[in-house]
């Protein structure tokens, strides 16, 4: 196994760099398809969220493969190689393992203990499968790290350290009231109909808004989303679809808007707002920016100790740390008319809203800023301890794989050579009857069986063990194998149509 992955997110990269880099959907294909069509790599993976970007590959070369995965990124990112790289990180092997399993479970996520990365982790596994470039090890970790993730949260109680980001965004809107109390009666523009903007939308309905109305480039995605709404036993909220078009119209009728899309530029400007509101943009002074000292990427244990004191996380680089300066533009005061809450990478609402009197703007970068000082569970330690307990058996499994191939190259040689001598035993013996054969060799079968029974069980058992991976070449001399046969099960085994799927 030689698993690498090349990546950035909210811990490793302020918002502005990530919003830049963040891959729309036929860009993530066309680096996977490139990925593999680099030397070093021969399966690859990407995982892209609101606050990551990570391009997993099976490389043979680790210095060939971050050069390479580092170089796709920025080419495919837009944003410069020289620029990237300080906020790149990399992980290879067991510690790459550990990486997607944390993530899996929400310890590496803006708010810990969150679910919906495990969506996100399907969608890509789906993806690399659909693409064909997630071969046996990317299926393997995949599907792995979507079990270590549900198992997380149904045997801890790591959903109490975190919310959804949806949920961790509308209570920093309420700013420290019950989001239920400061919702109930009002109206809510959700724009988006993907995952985000119906976990939005439904959260929304929970909390007692009166009314939701979705606008989404698809009518058909926005009349469907209305109509789950519509069809929630534990709500009673009022639903309606709108075009695009009238968003315009929907916002001089709405307490909150939620935005998540697809879109590459803005889907709400500032004029946009001030218009709706009915005030002018430059007559709203601009509110002192609040500047926040935070750690540099440099140095990973003190990264990861202040965003959550000791979540796992490491960088491409290390040496001291040196503080790097967080500006988040305040809040304009007074009464709240709008309260935005922008969930998009990249950004939908214009960040020049804070400066609209009336309007309090919630996105990626605050919440990265809030969630920095979230409270931590007691049960992410044991979420910690079922991520390594799992990240070795996950390695002992590979390794064991990693000789299979050899043992059933061993024990098809020994049924070749019994073939063959009871072939010549017909040939010096021709008068046996059947039953004499039959006895003949199954005893030659049992014999060869239990000759070897030992060495094949053992070698399983050393082989998964760290350090074992050499027993697979040992055993191929030994029995003087032919590479070829041990290649052929190799593909056979990655050819199988059900490895890998759920």
């Amino acid at each position: 196994m030689s698993l690498l992955v090349v990546g950035l997110s909210h811990r490793s990269a302020p918002v502005s760099v990530l919003e830049r880099a963040s891959l729309a959907a036929d860009t993530q294909a066309k680096l996977l398809q490139d990925t593999l069509a680099a030397e070093p790599a021969t399966e690859a993976a990407v995982l892209a969220t609101c606050n990551r970007i990570e391009l997993y590959a099976d490389v043979d070369k680790f210095h060939a493969g971050v050069a390479e995965l580092s170089t796709l990124l920025a080419q495919h990112s837009g944003v410069g190689l020289e620029e990237l790289t300080p906020y790149l990180y990399v992980h290879y092997e067991d510690r790459a393992v550990h990486h997607l399993f944390s993530v899996a479970c929400g310890l590496d996520s803006m708010v810990v203990g969150e679910g919906q990365i495990l969506g996100q982790i399907k969608d890509a596994l789906a993806r690399g499968q659909e693409l064909h470039t997630a071969g046996r090890l990317l299926n393997d970790l995949f599907q792995q790290a979507l079990r270590v993730g549900k198992r997380a949260h149904s045997e801890t109680g790591i959903d109490r350290a975190g919310q959804s980001l949806v949920t961790f965004g509308l209570q920093q809107l309420a700013a420290g009231a019950d989001p239920a109390l400061w919702a109930g009666g009002k109206r809510a523009l959700v724009i988006g109909a993907g995952s985000m903007s119906s976990l939005a939308a439904a959260t929304l309905a929970r909390t007692g808004c009166a009314e939701i109305v979705v606008a989404n480039r698809t009518r058909a995605r926005a009349d469907r989303l209305v109509e789950i709404l519509q069809q929630g036993d534990d709500t009673a909220v009022r639903a309606r679809a709108v075009e695009m078009s009238a968003v315009g119209d929907e916002l001089t009728r709405a307490d909150i808007v939620v935005s998540c899309t697809g879109s590459t530029g803005l889907v709400l400007t500032a004029d946009a707002l001030a218009d709706a509101l009915g005030v002018t943009l430059d007559a709203a002074p601009e509110a002192p920016a609040v500047t926040a000292v935070a750690p540099a990427p440099d140095d990973v244990d003190q990264h990861a100790a202040w965003v959550e004191n000791g979540s796992a996380a490491s960088a491409a680089h290390a040496g001291p740390a040196t503080p790097r300066r967080v500006t988040v533009p305040a809040q304009s005061t007074g009464p709240v008319r709008l309260a935005l809450l922008d969930l998009a990478m990249p950004r939908d609402i214009d960040g020049a809203a804070h400066r609209i009197a009336g309007v309090r703007l919630v996105d990626i970068e605050s919440l990265a800023e809030a969630s920095a000082d979230a409270p931590m569970a007691a049960d992410v330690d044991r979420v910690r301890t079922i991520v390594s307990d799992e990240v070795a058996a996950f390695g002992a499994a590979q390794r064991a794989a990693h000789v299979a191939p050899t043992v059933v190259a061993l024990r098809t040689m020994a049924a070749d050579v019994v073939a063959g001598e009871i072939a010549r035993l017909d040939g010096r013996l021709p008068d046996l009857d059947e039953k004499q054969r039959a006895e003949i060799t199954q005893t030659v079968r049992r014999v060869v069986d239990k000759l070897l029974h030992a060495p094949t069980v053992r070698v399983k058992q050393l082989a998964s063990e760290p350090g074992g991976a050499g027993y697979a070449d040992a055993l191929r001399e030994l029995f003087d194998l032919d590479p070829q046969t041990v290649a052929a099960v190799s593909r056979a085994d990655l050819n199988d149509p059900n490895r890998g799927r759920s």
